[in-house]
């Protein structure tokens, strides 16, 4: 491949042609998606399965979570895209068989419901069209809004295998749903009864947990008093009950208190006399009741309060349904209530109780609610006939697999509350009351037989009558949930035992937000582990959830979305990428702001602008060396031994930060390697010999051959990461055919070279490095003539400053400068001498210019370092900064404070004498 620069942006990828040289102005929008094309075009990111079982090559595989269908990727699906991406860019960089399978989930709720609006606007409903005619319209509404999910993902620069692209409702998942299905029925696992489940009257469905939305309302409480079977209704003895939802009282079929309240033992075996009904209320003694919460007393209504329904069946209590499943009241709510909706009967029981005297009184009262995530109502609890799982077993098995580490959660905080919800589990309601989705592969026989099978032909088998005719479908769909849980191994063309599951499952890793841990991870565990005995990955790394600038969560409502496309827009794909990897710190949510993002567009000018310079500089015939051994027993200078120094520790470090998921190390040891150590400091030490004359090269021997391997192997270590630019990068480098890789995507990932690390020239660096500090503060704060004596603690470092002499000078701008270590033992020199901390000292640094004027500057500055300390500490010590702040910005903080106190330091020693 080729860099290129689009004439069109519709233009095919191979038409385009080459741009010789490098634009002045770093603008990613014109190389961005072009290369996201030509990626696409060559087949770049398609992957085999091995197909030879003694293969030694490594796989690696990651699922992606399916996004809905007809869904909008936000900023969250943006920074798990990237940490996925970023890991199968690096290993397949590492030469491995590296799989980023795409996909998209049916989402049933969500979908139905934009076709459901879709089809009110035109006049009609679902019911109204008939359930052929709607599947034949949601299919259409999937064709048409399907790719969006594609072009997001393009924006983001993901190197998917769209070849294997994959929907919860292809006919090879759905066979493997099926196929789920029966088996977990034939085991005894899956059952159909009734239950209490959460209720959408809009949707009219049963929704899981995860599509409810506790939300904080201002309600009442409703005090209400009831008679006591027996007593006179004026002066009897009476009791009250508090209550939010007085219409449910309707449905009441007892009264409960806590054994152990004394204030009602003498209520055991006697009756309350329920309101506006007349119907007589047992009193049950049970440690369900909060003897502290109101009156101590709670009316159990077990068809409309998940707790009521669980004490009605240790109490044997019957039950009634007082509310539908459109949220109205039915008849047995009574004959003046019936047909209300649950608000209008609120108001109308409560005008009852209070006209009969019932009403003891109503209080504010704030308190939680749960929502449909979709329809937006109230969640009605209803007891309703439903499939249901129990996953008790596999809940133990997905258990022990964490406990024995064949399951890494990370960060590992997180396995307390994986033990403890596993333990907790309780049945799953599998089904749903929808048209989109899988149906339930169940028939009823005329003489009410239940019949579980893969198809309607072996349905008819099984159930030994003549016809399908004969028998009736299960209307209803399976849970979202179900077809997702087999994910892993269903898209890899599970029940068959295929060359694609025996090379990438298990999967390697599963990137996805926390929220979803239990809904989605869990159960692709357990069923991971069922059906194949194994687990579905080796680790999870969850994210935290991002967030605004100030730490508040998105919302539409607030006006605080950030949407990935537009940041895209305005910063570039690399730079929204670099920001979300840096931020991803274990255990923490994401603070965003987008001047975030424009300090790492930055950081690509930065690359762009370095990489012109190297390119217009470097000696002629200067080109890439695909090995360091190529400069082995060369005799290079300082300056080119300790970059090559830095890049192979810091090879060694960014591999590791991968490894083990600390994707904001990995990106702030990249930023301070690409800006501090090769550009502000490596190419800044080439300028004199790039620049200058050939006498200056010759002491520099190689050095055009060193940049551009350092150039090409830290462009090589933050593809990952920055992909787009890179390759854009990349491809201009002279000699780069050495690396034997047409693409950078293809290019080896560069591992650490243990010998070229040397921490006696990086400690000699580091010291000539601060003395060039100094020195140039120094001129610029006296304004001194350019002559300048260096004294040194050691001959070595003497030795080592010498060979640097005429680099210091330049870099220092100085006419003279002297270099020795002989006078330093005797403690000759005098007080306007500035002794630094690595063994040097600058002679007479505290001489020249006006020095009552220079004092005074000099103590304006430490005043300005005195507050900028001040706050610095402060916010360091701030909990609740350390709390919600990325590693990486405190760490640059702290950098910044030692700097600070650093300079303060000097200044302060400046002053002295």
């Amino acid at each position: 491949m080729s860099p290129t620069e689009p004439t069109n942006p519709g233009d095919d990828p191979a038409l385009l042609t080459l741009q010789s040289e490098m634009d002045k102005r770093f603008d990613p929008s014109t190389y961005e998606q072009v290369w996201q094309r030509r990626w696409a075009a060559a087949g770049v990111f398609a992957v085999e399965p091995s197909l030879d079982p003694s293969s030694d090559r490594p796989s690696f595989c990651i699922m992606i979570p399916p996004p809905n269908v007809t869904g909008k990727l936000h900023i969250g699906h943006a920074l798990q895209s990237t940490l996925q991406d970023l890991l199968v860019r690096w290993h397949r960089m590492r030469g491995e068989n590296a799989l980023w399978l795409p996909g998209t989930d049916h989402a049933g709720i969500a979908t139905q419901l934009m076709v459901e609006r879709q089809l009110e606007k035109e006049g009609t409903s679902r019911k109204a069209i008939g359930r052929a005619a709607f599947l034949e319209r949601t299919w259409e509404w999937k064709r048409e809004y399907h790719g969006n999910i594609r072009t997001q993902l393009d924006l983001l620069g993901a190197s998917c295998d769209w070849t294997r692209e994959r929907f919860t409702l292809d006919e090879g998942l759905s066979q493997a749903v099926r196929e789920a299905f029966v088996r977990l029925y034939r085991e005894g696992l899956i059952t159909r009864g009734e239950y209490m489940v959460n209720w959408s009257p809009v949707l009219e469905t049963a929704v899981s947990d995860l599509e409810v939305e506790t939300k904080t309302v201002q309600g009442k409480l409703y005090h209400v008093s009831y008679l006591i079977e027996g007593e006179p209704a004026e002066g009897g003895e009476r009791i009250t009950v508090a209550t939010t939802r007085p219409e449910t009282m309707l449905g009441d079929m007892a009264v409960a208190f806590h054994p152990e309240d004394e204030r009602y033992a003498h209520l055991v075996g006697k009756a309350a006399i329920l309101p506006l009904i007349g119907r007589r209320l047992p009193f049950v003694p049970d440690e369900m009741v909060d003897r502290e919460f109101g009156t101590g007393l709670v009316k159990i209504t077990p068809f409309h309060d998940p707790n009521d329904f669980e004490v009605a069946k240790r109490h044997g209590l019957a039950g009634i349904s007082v509310i539908d499943k459109t949220g109205r009241m039915t008849a047995e709510a009574g004959a003046d209530f019936a047909g209300l909706t649950r608000e209008d009967a609120r108001t109308k029981v409560v005008e009852r109780l209070r006209a009969l005297g019932h009403l003891v009184k109503v209080e504010e009262h704030t308190h939680n609610v749960g929502h449909s995530q979709r329809g937006g109502e109230a969640i009605e609890p209803l007891v309703s006939t439903q499939w249901f799982c129990d996953a008790s077993g596999m809940a133990g098995q997905a258990l022990a697999a964490v406990q024995d580490g064949r399951l890494r959660l990370v960060p590992d905080t997180w396995d307390k509350t994986w033990e403890h919800w596993l333990l907790s589990i309780r049945p799953w309601c599998i089904s749903r009351q929808l048209w989109w989705g899988h149906q339930i592969p169940a028939w009823y026989t005329a003489d009410g037989r239940t019949i579980v099978a893969l198809d309607e032909e072996e349905a008819v088998r099984l159930a030994g009558v003549a016809g399908a005719d004969e028998l009736t479908r299960d209307p209803d769909v399976l849970d979202t949930w179900f077809s997702s849980a087999l994910w892993p191994f269903s898209t890899l063309g599970w029940p068959e035992q295929t060359a694609d599951l025996r090379t990438f499952y298990p999967t390697s890793v599963l990137i996805t937000a926390h929220d979803i841990l239990f809904f989605w991870v869990a159960r692709m565990v357990m069923a991971g582990l069922h059906f194949t005995g194994e687990v579905p990955f080796s680790a999870v790394h969850l994210t935290g959830l991002v967030r605004d600038a100030d730490g508040v969560k998105m919302s539409k409502t607030k006006g605080n979305v950030l949407d990935p496309a537009d940041l895209i827009t305005e910063y570039g794909a690399d730079a929204v990428r670099f920001t979300l990897a840096s931020l991803d710190s274990p255990g923490r949510d994401i603070p965003l702001n987008p001047e975030q993002i424009a300090g790492y567009r930055a950081f690509g000018n930065k690359i762009w602008n370095a990489t012109r310079f190297a390119l217009a500089r470097i000696p002629e015939g200067a080109a890439v060396r695909a090995s360091l051994d190529d400069f082995r027993g060369a005799d290079l200078a300082a300056p080119e031994r300790w970059i090559l120094s830095r890049l192979s520790a810091t090879a060694a470090e960014v591999n590791a930060k991968f490894e083990s998921f600390r994707f904001d190390e990995a990106c702030n040891r990249l930023y301070h390697f690409f800006w501090g150590e090769l550009c502000d400091g490596y190419i800044e030490l080439a300028k004199p010999a790039l620049m200058g004359s050939d006498a200056d090269r010759k002491l520099r021997p190689r050095i055009g051959e060193v940049l551009l391997t350092v150039l090409d192997r830290a462009l090589r270590m933050l593809h990952p990461v920055m992909p787009f630019l890179t390759e854009e990068v990349w491809q201009r480098l002279p000699g780069r055919e050495a690396i034997h890789a047409d693409t950078i995507c293809l290019a080896p990932y560069p591992q650490a070279d243990l010998a070229w690390i040397d921490e006696g020239v990086e400690g000699q660096m580091a010291a000539l490095f601060e003395t060039v500090t100094r020195v140039r503060a120094l001129l610029a704060e006296t304004g001194r003539e350019r002559k300048v004596g260096l004294w040194t603690a050691s001959p070595v470092l003497e030795a080592f400053l010498g060979q640097q002499q005429a680099l210091f000078a330049t870099l220092c701008r100085l006419e003279v400068l002297e270099i020795s270590s002989r006078a330093w033992a005797t403690g000759d020199g005098g007080p306007e001498d500035l002794v630094l901390g690595i063994g040097i000292k600058i002679l007479g640094a505290k001489r020249g210019g006006d020095e009552a004027a220079e004092r005074q500057k000099l103590l304006k500055e430490i005043e300005k370092l005195d507050a900028e300390i001040e706050r610095t500490l402060a916010q360091l010590a701030d909990e609740s900064f350390l709390a919600k702040a990325p590693a990486p910005v405190v760490e640059k903080r702290r950098a910044a404070l030692a700097q600070m106190e650093d300079r303060r330091s000097s200044l302060r020693s400046s002053l002295v004498g």
